[in-house]
């Protein structure tokens, strides 16, 4: 049993975990609390809006509708990663929900996710008074996007609670089993769409064994270079592919990717074909092929790109990008070597806690 943080408690837990912190009006004294006692606390909830435009949000959410007075949350989290503060105390978030997810959180029994609801908002155990709400602005369509600092922020304010509790010794698990989304408290809800909750625990856990100031981009190796690993070579036979792959892997999970490789060709006649593709080893086994592109050989050096839309590497996964090139439809007998300088420089920037974008360039130059 936890009783609520105090607004000031909750406000500097916020700030101390890196949010940015917008108080709106009279937050602290804003609440539900003639209607029913506010704790003791088990856990915080995520929602989605079902709205767009941070300024109407936020007036929505403090002031809540006719059937549905407000305030709905303690905090919104806009798609620019503030946190407005709209409430504190009681507030019309939670509803009702399951009484076996409740058993669940309260015990921190439950594995990736807790056992589905069974039990909704008109037949199941009150939440309001047992949970922090946190509405994120989003349409909830399964198309509008969870930009990185919203979700960043959403992970923060998590990560600010739970870690509060533990520190006055309340029962708040350091592997985020307080977090939940609407949807696994409640048979009626379906929120957040887009955001899954084992994966955003994962990454409030993994901040929570950081202290509060962490800043996960200060972590970051900035850059990473290697040279292509292909041997000069001469002669090579017309329609024949050359592999240029790179010095090892260079991309590891959990991470989301993306690139262009660019090749300068030399020796290519005008006018002759020049085929071009990835593929990507994961394991050692060939996970992901690219189609073929073609260019032409131009006046001079011929130089030709290919760009990689992006993948994503799970936890444990370690990839490693190649080009296949050179297969030419005119007998032509090119040779390649690789720079002398470091060709390859990867410039990563934060996804979230634990997942970073890779973004990547090769330059081969040949003969």
């Amino acid at each position: 049993m936890a009783a609520p943080l105090t607004a000031d408690e909750l406000l500097k837990a916020l700030r101390d975990e890196g949010v940015t912190v917008v108080q709106v009006g009279d937050w602290r004294t804003h609440n539900r609390n003639h209607k029913g006692p506010w704790g003791p606390v088990y856990g915080s909830l995520v929602h989605h809006t079902v709205t767009s435009g941070t300024a109407a949000t936020v007036e929505i959410v403090r002031d809540g509708y006719a059937d549905l007075p407000g305030p709905l949350c303690h905090g919104m989290i806009a798609k620019d990663g503030w946190v407005h503060l709209v409430g504190y105390g009681r507030t019309n978030h939670a509803g009702g929900g399951c009484p076996h997810v409740l058993d669940q959180v309260i015990a921190e029994s439950y594995g990736a996710r807790p056992t589905s609801p069974t039990r909704g908002n008109s037949d199941g155990v009150e939440g309001n008074r047992h949970f922090y709400g946190w509405e994120c602005e989003n349409l909830g369509d399964g198309r509008d996007p969870w930009p990185v600092v919203q979700y960043d922020a959403i992970v923060r304010a998590q990560a600010a609670v739970i870690r509060v509790h533990r520190a006055k010794g309340d029962e708040w698990g350091e592997d985020a089993k307080s977090a939940l989304g609407h949807l696994e408290w409640s048979a009626d809800k379906v929120d957040p769409i887009g955001c899954t909750m084992p994966g955003l625990r994962a990454d409030v856990a993994e901040r929570l064994k950081h202290p509060a100031s962490w800043d996960p981009t200060e972590e970051v190796d900035m850059p990473t270079r290697a040279n292509p690993t292909v041997k000069r070579t001469t002669g090579r036979p017309a329609g024949e592919w050359l592999p240029v792959p790179l010095a090892g892997p260079l991309v590891t999970g959990p991470a989301d990717y993306s690139g262009t490789v660019t090749l300068r060709l030399a020796d290519v006649p005008v006018g002759a074909t020049v085929q071009l593709r990835f593929y990507e080893n994961m394991g050692g086994e060939r996970t992901k092929t690219g189609q073929i592109l073609e260019r032409l050989g131009t006046d001079g050096d011929t130089f030709v790109d290919i760009t990689n839309g992006g993948g994503h590497v799970d936890a444990g996964a370690s990839p490693r990008r190649r080009v296949r090139g050179l297969r030419r439809r005119r007998r032509t007998r090119p040779g390649v070597r690789p720079g002398a300088d470091p060709l390859l420089e990867v410039t990563p920037r934060p996804m979230n806690d634990k997942s970073v974008q890779l973004v990547y360039q090769v330059a081969v130059v040949a003969m």
